[in-house]
């Protein structure tokens, strides 16, 4: 689906007045004027941004995923760091990082590497848990490839917990499949995660 079309299909489901009413309300809540000069505009502000950062909430994942045909494909597939960008739904704020996807292809199906990366931006773009997003993706790429195995690995830093001083990023594994049924397949994968092993169709 084109840009466009997916920014027209937010919009309909957005309620762009509530997010401003709603902004309104929250800076009358914390104490703040809305109508002053540096925050007259923000409700307005705020509920554009809500589109972009919050746009995955009306899109359907499965939509751009094309599967493709190759027999000869059969070795596993790997894209590391891939950028996300997500909101926790527990406090409203943004955690970000970066989200590790292998799968093994079955029977030679396989899918565009940039349309896994779009899956994990469209899943992402929504009120998300990490565990839940990790999860998502995996059952995704599950169902829609049918794969020998799915492997997803997110590690991302939340701004609700860096904001009180903790830093460390969290990490969260969902395996699938061989992933999980072979310790073997799972170490390597592993390794070529953190780049420590030469192999597999790696970007």
């Amino acid at each position: 689906m084109e840009k466009g079309k997916n920014k027209a299909k937010i919009s309909r489901k957005m309620d762009q007045k509530k997010i401003e009413q709603a902004i309104r309300l929250l800076l009358e809540g914390i104490g703040e004027d809305p109508e002053r000069s540096g925050l007259k505009g923000t409700p307005g502000r705020v509920a554009r941004m809500m589109e972009d950062i919050l746009g995955g909430t009306h899109l359907d994942p499965v939509e751009d995923l094309q599967v493709f045909h190759d027999e000869r494909h059969d070795e596993m597939v790997l894209i590391r760091n891939i950028p996300l960008y997500s909101v926790c739904e527990h406090h409203l704020l943004p955690f970000a990082g970066v989200a590790h996807v292998a799968y093994i292809p079955k029977e030679g199906r396989i899918i565009g590497l940039s349309k896994i990366a779009r899956l994990v931006d469209t899943l992402a773009r929504r009120l998300q848990l990490q565990e839940r997003l990790t999860k998502q993706i995996a059952d995704t790429l599950n169902a829609t490839l049918n794969p020998l195995g799915v492997m997803v690995v997110i590690e991302a830093e939340h701004l609700c917990m860096s904001m009180r001083g903790i830093k460390k990023p969290k990490a969260v594994t969902v395996v699938r499949g061989s992933f999980r049924n072979n310790p073997a397949t799972r170490t390597e994968a592993m390794m070529l995660i953190k780049g420590g092993y030469p192999g597999g169709r790696e970007i």
